[in-house]
């Protein structure tokens, strides 16, 4: 059957782990920086932003902090404290009275943070192993040192901060959360046999690596009243300690996998980058690995346009699919692609500071 305009499969409408969307349009979790005030808190700023973009069917924020033990960023916000859930109660409540669903993603640096942003403190690791990364603080980029490794007081704890943050997210009247597992940072350490080296139940073998993933998708979605909840992914991730070789894609096998048995509302799952595709983007051999082995709805991310995006959902490779640059440049992107229309292009300098500069002064394809 030939797709039209009017046709596109992204354009259908989808149940997401009980959430109806009304289109598989989503937008990507994209780091923006504007939270440039002392609370960390979301301002009227961030309800523009997100308000703007309530066409997509589903929006996932930026990365949110869980915890002041898990900031790693300059200027992101977190859902820790009273004042950051107010700030966010305001985006909600603007993306809901434009008819938009939005969910939260839940975000810790871990070993990848640094003393800057910790009052001095060392960061807090699976096992007391440099990750090799570059923590972006007030100073700018500063390599990561050695962090603390964490007792096991040290990890219910994290979990319980993932609960609260959690919870706290619903209090400010979200859809619903993802769960960040992705990149170079918490839950992706402990996955990592060359920055997790122990011995106790959090490590050891496979099982025990994601021990801790598992812990935080149930607790999470405890505050939702045994909801799903969503779980982002990258097994393809590579650079520094992180490389995607043949046991690092059998572990992630056997997490997927495993997904099946816990309380998750949807898998969203960063492919490879477009420069280690090559001119072949139609295979996805990336993400149908892990449709067959995940049985709830998948979004897949990176590197797509609008007919590589119809093509995944009308080949069944995906349910949905997110976009972060578009996004950024074009609020109206969900509108762009019904018309068929190129999506503009974003600036770079922008993405991480300029306050309302390249944030909320982006014009629709019909300004």
């Amino acid at each position: 059957m030939t797709t039209t305009l009017s046709t596109q499969p992204l354009l259908r409408g989808l149940d997401l782990g009980g959430l109806r969307l009304p289109n598989r349009v989503v937008m990507a979790p994209a780091t923006r920086a504007r939270a440039t005030n002392a609370a960390l808190a979301p301002t009227g700023l961030h309800a523009t932003y997100y308000g703007q973009r309530a066409g997509a069917g589903l929006i996932i924020t930026e990365g949110t902090w869980v915890s002041e033990r898990a900031i790693g960023f300059v200027d992101v916000p977190g859902v820790f404290s009273e004042a950051q859930v107010a700030g966010w109660r305001g985006v909600t409540e603007a993306v809901h009275g434009l008819g938009g669903r939005i969910v939260l993603q839940l975000w810790h640096t871990g070993a990848a943070s640094h003393p800057d942003h910790l009052g001095g403190a060392l960061p807090l690791g699976p096992s007391a192993v440099n990750p090799g990364e570059k923590s972006f603080t007030a100073d700018g980029f500063k390599e990561t040192v050695t962090p603390r490794a964490m007792t096991l007081a040290d990890i219910r704890a994290t979990v319980e901060e993932y609960r609260l943050a959690s919870a706290n997210a619903r209090r400010a009247g979200f859809d619903g959360v993802e769960l960040g597992a992705l990149g170079v940072f918490l839950p992706t350490q402990f996955l990592n046999p060359a920055l997790n080296c122990r011995t106790d139940a959090y490590g050891g073998d496979r099982a025990g690596r994601r021990r801790l993933l598992l812990d935080v998708i149930d607790a999470t979605a405890a505050a939702w009243d045994g909801r799903g909840v969503g779980v982002r992914l990258s097994p393809y991730w590579h650079g520094g300690s992180f490389t995607a070789d043949a046991a690092t894609l059998a572990s992630y096998d056997e997490l997927v996998a495993v997904l099946n048995d816990h309380p998750v509302a949807y898998l969203h799952l960063r492919g490879r980058d477009r420069e280690d595709l090559g001119e072949d983007f139609t295979e996805y051999t990336e993400f149908t690995r892990y449709r067959r082995l995940f049985r709830g709805p998948l979004i897949v991310n990176n590197g797509f346009d609008r007919v590589s995006a119809n093509a995944a959902v009308e080949e069944g490779v995906a349910d949905a699919v997110s976009f972060a640059r578009h996004f950024i440049a074009n609020p109206d992107l969900v509108s762009r692609f019904a018309a068929g229309r190129e999506p503009s292009p974003g600036d770079p300098s922008t993405y991480y500071r300029g306050g309302a500069q390249g944030y909320v002064d982006q014009p629709s394809a019909a300004g």
